[in-house]
């Protein structure tokens, strides 16, 4: 069951990165992982990098999906953004950043720029 839920969120991160791919945004890198925490999608819109929480809900009877993005994964995603601009060595303070949600529920497709 694990393995299944696994395999369809790697699914739905993939259909949130075609959605901004489309938009026109360049995908930089999925998955990022640190030791604390991961990022779904890092990507670009113009000069900006836009880090990118995508969470996925079968129907709404299952809650909204933008609302499991607490603030305490929100601090391990500022983490971890932090961790990818030091690789990339970028200074934050000089680099424009963006936090998005992107909520999917069933095939519909809800995405929040600067949502934290």
């Amino acid at each position: 069951m694990k393995e299944n839920k696994r395999h369809l969120g790697s699914f739905k991160e993939e259909e949130a990165a075609k959605y901004l791919y489309d938009k026109g945004y360049a995908i930089i890198k999925m998955n990022f992982r640190t030791r604390s925490s991961e990022i779904d999608i890092i990507a670009k819109d113009k000069n900006t990098y836009v880090f990118v929480e995508v969470k996925f809900r079968k129907d709404e009877s299952c809650g909204d999906p933008l609302e499991a993005v607490t603030p305490a994964k929100q601090r391990r995603i500022r983490m971890a953004a932090l961790y990818f601009l030091e690789d990339m060595n970028l200074i934050p303070d000089y680099t424009d950043i963006r936090f998005d949600v992107i909520g999917i529920t069933g095939d519909r497709i809800e995405h929040i720029e600067n949502a934290f």
